[in-house]
Order: C-alpha cells, then structure tokens, then sequence
C-alpha cells in the first residue's frame, strides 16, 4: 500500500458510519466468537470506499480491543481455555506465515471454493451435534498437538482467503473436541488477539491501517461486545448452533460472490 493512498475525509458521516460498523461487529463478535472482519471489512469498501488491503488491515486492528473485550466477558462465565488459545495463537502466527508464502503459488479460486463446501459440511453439523454447556477441554499431549494442527490451519487460511480465524476455531472446538459452544467462542476471541497484534504492526508498518478508523470501530465494538456475549449464555446450546449456522451461510455466500465476481473480472 502507497503512502500516498487516499483515505476517506474526515466528516460527521465517517464517523457515524465507524460508530456503526462497530457496534454491529461488536455484537456479533461478542456472541459468535468471531472477530468481526467479516462485518467491518466489507462495509467499510462498500460505505466508505475503502480499499480493500487498507479495509483488512483495519478492520484487525479494531479487533484487538474487541477481541479483549470479548475474552473478559466470556471469562467472567469460566468460558475461556486458557493454554489451548494460546497453542492455538501460536500455530496460528505460523499459519498466517505460510498462507501469505502460499498465496501467490496456489488457486485462490480453488481454495475458496473448498472452503465453502467446508462451511456447508459444518452448518450441517451444527445442527447434528449439539455440545454439552458442561463439556470442557481435557488436556494431553495429544489434545495439544491436534489444537496446534487446528491453529496452523486457521492461519493458513486467514492468509489465503482473509476469513478470521473464529470461523474455523470455534466449530472446530465444538465438533471436533467436544467443547461447549461458550468455550469455543471464548477461547477462540483470546486466540485472536495476539494474532491480531502480530498483523496490525505488520500493517502499520506498511501503512495498510487507517488508524482513525480502527479506533472509532474498536471502542464503538467494545461497547456491544459483552453484550452480545451475554446474549450467548442466555440462548439455548441448539438455537445457538442456528444462530452460528445462519452466519456461517451469510460468510460463505459473501465469499461465493467474491470469488465470482473475482472470475468475471
């Protein structure tokens, strides 16, 4: 990204438009236990003409305090793995590597299109395998080798495709270790913010963050987040599991356009 790139004027209207995107993002954030960038990055191209290398690079540094926010309010309910986020933080940071060296040398078309039939595998398992509210995370060396499997995935996914990290971990804790959905998305918001972190200097560095606009959204997200996690521990474990399925077809359809679009350009 060019220094010289221009950034959107500063009027009432951005940041109303921040104030918003924010507050929408923060609630989902808060009960799905996802970032947010799924909100923030297409809404930001779309209402404030942003680019979409300045909308990423954004969009994770305003998940930081929404992330933050998030892990405090799920923690508060005991919902948060403390050493399998950060296993997972760690062979995420590995998998961001790898995804980026990737990107240039596989079929992004492919890949996408592979990682909407992922989605639509674990929509219809959300509504096969219902967790257990008091099913936790037993430790072993095993179950610490597969979550840094699970993370280094995650990270090479969010280097090719840019989906956040939320939408792999915590179906993955779910159905495939067992977890309750408010764990899953508890440990899964701590997992993000270092990952989060290690991006956003990246990002500052290259100028791809407007920091402005991070900020308004961040703190406008803080104010929904807890909310939205509170709203999680209030709803059943089924219609929880609809809820999340409904997102997942919301983000796999945004990709689908995505990806068509991509090929008729």
């Amino acid at each position: 990204m060019s220094e010289h790139t221009a950034r959107p004027r500063r009027s009432a209207r951005f940041f109303l438009v921040c104030i918003s995107i924010g507050l929408a993002a923060g609630l989902l954030s808060g009960l799905f236990g996802v970032g947010g960038g799924t909100v923030i990055v297409p809404l930001l191209v779309l209402l404030l003409k942003f680019d979409q290398r300045l909308a990423a690079g954004t969009s994770l540094a305003a998940i930081v305090p929404t992330a933050t926010v998030g892990v405090i309010s799920y923690a508060v309910h005991g919902s948060v793995a403390w050493i399998p986020a950060l296993v997972l933080a760690v062979g995420a940071v590995v998998g961001a590597q790898i995804g980026t060296w990737l990107l240039p040398r596989l079929p992004v078309t492919v890949l996408r299109w592979g990682f909407i039939g992922f989605l639509a595998v674990v929509i219809v398992m959300l509504f096969i395998v219902v967790p257990s509210r008091d099913a936790e995370l037993p430790l072993s060396v095993g179950i610490l080798l597969a979550l840094a499997a699970v993370g280094v995935v995650t990270g090479i996914l969010a280097g090719l495709l840019g989906v956040g990290g939320g939408i792999v971990v915590v179906p993955a804790l779910m159905l495939g270790f067992g977890t309750s959905d408010l764990v899953a998305k508890g440990t899964s918001l701590l997992m993000m913010i270092p990952t989060a972190i290690s991006g956003t200097i990246g990002n500052v560095r290259r100028r791809n963050v407007d920091l402005v606009a991070a900020a308004v959204v961040g703190a406008a997200a803080c104010t929904t987040t807890a909310l939205g996690a509170w709203i999680a521990t209030l709803v059943d474990p089924l219609v929880g599991n609809i809820l999340f399925a409904i997102f997942l077809v919301f983000i796999g359809v945004q990709l689908a356009l995505r990806t068509i679009r991509g090929r008729r350009g």
